[in-house]
């Protein structure tokens, strides 16, 4: 009999699809979506939905007693750049949601936790190439403390309380399905939007800004590869790398399918979290542990994107 697992934040970027492959694996009634709204159609339709809100513990376990669940995808989260403008609301969500969870494990209510950390647990002093798994972490943004604090609780339960609380550090995520959600990274999506529809784009980042990517597909494969994992090996939360790239070098792989595409740049305040990130991730050791590899390049991604979005209302 396959767990029930329950997903928290599925109407989001990464939720969204890590939803639907879930329940392609396991069966869609095995698979409770959740969110503070409806989601599109396709995940609305293909299993059970219930309203939470992530900061609720009430409605929270209240949803966990009604279907049994095993399993909890922790995927609620104010990101970076939405962050810096919401400073306290940011920590009460990311914070509240993964305690609530953490709990429900410890009084063992759930059996397994899934919560997503990121590239922004590191910082202006962090090395910024090939960034190692064990290094200084010392983020400057609302995000990243949150994500930082978040990893060294997570390590707290797993050591005193025995809660099997699994994580990898995401770098940007970048999906044609669908539409990012307040991050840094976010003009890596953006971009081949505006491609096609405009062949125009203005970028928030300097044409310099070098960041570890990653496509949707890679993303999600690495998150269940971590969970279907018998037991972890060394630690909560895994550093895992794809591609990197700068905003000219993603425009100039768009350039070579829509020659008439035009970029300019124009950097905001999400310059300072950009320039205070890594620019390559060593993911060596979830390579060694669980044996993560990832799939697509820039030229295979930026091939996908197009070829999908060119068939798609964008």
């Amino acid at each position: 009999m396959s767990d029930k697992i329950l997903i928290i934040g599925a109407c989001g970027q990464i939720g969204s699809e890590l939803t639907m492959s879930l329940r392609e694996i396991y069966g869609g009634t095995n698979i409770i979506a959740s969110d503070i709204r409806k989601g599109v159609s396709e995940l609305m339709d293909s299993g059970p939905f219930e309203f939470i809100d992530a900061t609720n513990k009430d409605q929270i376990e209240a949803v966990i007693h009604k279907h049994n669940i095993d399993v909890v995808y922790l995927m609620a989260a104010m990101l970076s750049g939405a962050a810096e403008m919401n400073p306290e609301k940011a920590w009460d969500l990311n914070m509240s949601s993964l305690f609530h969870v953490l709990n429900l494990a410890k009084a063992g209510a759930i059996k397994k936790i899934f919560w997503p950390s990121s590239i922004a647990v590191f910082g202006n002093s962090t090395p910024k190439k090939r960034t190692p798994q064990q290094t200084i972490t010392e983020p400057s943004t609302v995000y990243g403390i949150s994500k930082l604090a978040g990893e060294r609780w997570c390590e707290y339960y797993r050591t005193n309380f025995d809660v099997d609380v699994r994580s990898v550090r995401y770098p940007g995520i970048i999906s044609w399905k669908t539409m990012p959600g307040g991050g840094t990274t976010d003009y890596a999506v953006e971009i081949y939007h505006k491609a096609i529809t405009e062949k125009r784009y203005e970028c928030f980042l300097s044409e310099h800004s070098r960041l570890p990517m990653m496509f949707m597909e890679d993303a999600i494969k690495a998150t269940i590869d971590l969970m279907d994992v018998e037991e972890l090996k060394e630690y909560v939360a895994y550093n895992i790398g794809a591609i990197d790239f700068t905003p000219k070098e993603i425009a100039d792989e768009i350039k070579k399918s829509i020659p008439d595409f035009e970029i300019s740049f124009v950097p905001d305040f999400r310059q300072k979290i950009a320039d205070s990130w890594p620019q390559s991730i060593d993911d060596s050791e979830a390579k060694k542990d669980w044996n993560w590899q990832h799939t697509y390049d820039l030229e295979d991604m930026t091939s996908e994107m197009i070829t999908k979005l060119r068939n798609k209302d964008v």
